[in-house]
């Protein structure tokens, strides 16, 4: 199910509360079974805002999620997606994923690559699903990170 009302839109500095909100909203549960704030959470979105990185979701008048995508050496980089729990259950998600491997493909990559935390396994299972395969694992700043890419065709 699609909702008619939504649509992804580059995000704006006016955003970047409710992008924090989001975000805490979308990650918050996993602190305590991380034992530690997740990744997303660390980050300050005002960086990737003014790079043009981020891309918001927008329905009910809001901002349901969010899509960061940083262009690197030889893929593009899917560093964050997220839907806010309220907006869960939509294929806001799935859209989000379709939009960022859109972006990837238009920008002239022909691979994405993103990584999540170990204990994300529900992520985890998602990415797989889409295609995405695990390529390695590594520790960084404390965290357990899975790496994962898929081939565009």
């Amino acid at each position: 199910m699609q909702d008619s009302d939504s649509a992804i839109t580059p995000g704006r500095v006016a955003d970047l509360a409710e992008i924090g909100e989001l975000v805490t909203a979308a990650y918050g549960h996993y602190v305590e079974r991380m034992g530690m704030l997740p990744g997303p959470m660390r980050t300050d979105y005002a960086v990737p805002l003014a790079a043009g990185q981020i891309e918001v979701l927008r329905a009910d008048g809001r901002i349901a999620g969010l899509l960061v995508l940083v262009p690197e050496s030889g893929h593009m980089l899917l560093d964050n997606v997220a839907v806010a729990p309220w907006a869960q259950g939509r294929g806001f998600g799935r859209r989000l994923m379709d939009q960022a491997e859109a972006r990837a493909r238009a920008a002239g990559y022909d691979r994405i690559t993103l990584y999540t935390h170990v204990t994300m396994v529900e992520n985890i299972e998602i990415y797989l699903r889409r295609g995405y395969v695990e390529t390695h694992r590594a520790e960084v700043n404390g965290l357990h990170r899975v790496y994962m890419a898929k081939r565009l065709d």
